[in-house]
């Protein structure tokens, strides 16, 4: 959500989430439409405000109204909702006020000032595109056979030709170096070694950091899950350094939009999804990803997440579709 501070009544704003899941190429589709902003007044009655000649055009400052149940304000640099939901705009740390040092009482310095803050802002998109691996052999007592199945590597193919379709000026490709991971990776490198928009092969980067792990204990929480405190406690620390090491705005010296790949696996992108949209990682059980989906994210120069896609499977043909 852009945490905006003045908003007309004509203003509208429209966010929406593609989720794609389960059997099937089908899937649900939220929209959220702004509507003319009210305020809520003390015992929570919804009232419009009427123009006034200090406030002609309704203009509601530090306000936001959606619905008819949600209302957001701001404070500091959190947004609340009226329901506790909380936005912090500076979630990566790299807003560049704070990054800046501002002068205190010295006019002499505030043209310095401005000069340093103008350039550590962000110019560039940066574009996150989540792959989970194809289907591999689960019987295998070792990460080195549990290859890809043949059905696997046929995923990958289509994934792979997903991507060369979509055209981006893929940046790089991060792996996982658990083996489904590597070779669902590789599959997808000979499918855009091709890519027109890239003039050679794009570079590919293997890490340790995005390896299949459970990255914090869910809610709700089955009972298998009750007696892994070892394993929440290590792989959370490993998922969530992964997350703050690619997710984040980009550095002011990047000067064109970057498009990465990152293959690996449903518990590390279900993690990343709600920890980019800033909600309780702790539901990361709650919803599925089929082997080769994509999930898209995108983090804006201001710091904006929007995540594009989540287990978009429409790319894989019916009878090649599978969870594990």
């Amino acid at each position: 959500m852009i945490p905006l501070l003045r908003v007309n009544r004509k203003s509208l704003i429209t966010a929406a989430v593609g989720l794609v899941a389960g059997c099937g190429a089908t899937g649900a589709y939220l929209q959220l439409s702004g509507r003319p902003l009210n305020t809520v007044s003390a015992d929570g009655v919804i009232k419009t405000p009427a123009s006034d000649a200090n406030n002609p055009n309704n203009v509601i400052q530090n306000h936001y109204h959606f619905n008819d149940q949600q209302s957001y304000t701001t404070a500091g640099n959190l947004m609340t909702s009226s329901n506790g939901y909380k936005w912090d705009p500076n979630w990566d740390k790299r807003d560049p006020k704070s990054l800046v040092e501002k002068p205190i009482n010295s006019d002499d310095l505030i043209d310095d000032y401005n000069e340093k803050l103008e350039k550590a802002k962000p110019v560039a998109t940066r574009h996150l595109i989540l792959i989970r691996h194809g289907q591999y052999n689960q019987s295998g007592e070792t990460d080195s056979l549990q290859i890809l199945t043949p059905l696997g590597r046929e995923q990958a193919d289509q994934v792979g030709l997903r991507l060369k379709q979509l055209g981006h000026p893929y940046t790089r490709m991060i792996q996982s170096t658990m083996t489904r991971a590597t070779e669902t990776a590789e599959i997808i490198g000979k499918q855009l070694a091709n890519n027109n928009n890239n003039d050679n092969n794009i570079p590919v980067d293997s890490c340790d950091l995005i390896r299949e792990g459970d990255p914090i204990e869910p809610i709700p929480c089955p009972d298998n899950c009750r007696s892994k405190p070892k394993e929440y406690f290590v792989s959370g620390a490993r998922i969530e350094s992964a997350f703050r090491k690619y997710f984040h705005r980009s550095d002011p010296q990047q000067s064109a939009d970057s498009y990465d790949i990152l293959v690996c696996h449903a518990n590390v992108i279900r993690y990343f999804v709600l920890r980019a949209l800033q909600l309780p990682p702790e539901a990361w059980l709650n919803f599925t990803l089929n082997n080769c989906s994509i999930t898209w994210i995108t983090i804006y120069p201001k710091g904006q997440v929007v995540v594009k896609s989540v287990g978009d499977i429409g790319h894989m043909p019916p009878n090649k579709m599978s969870l594990y």
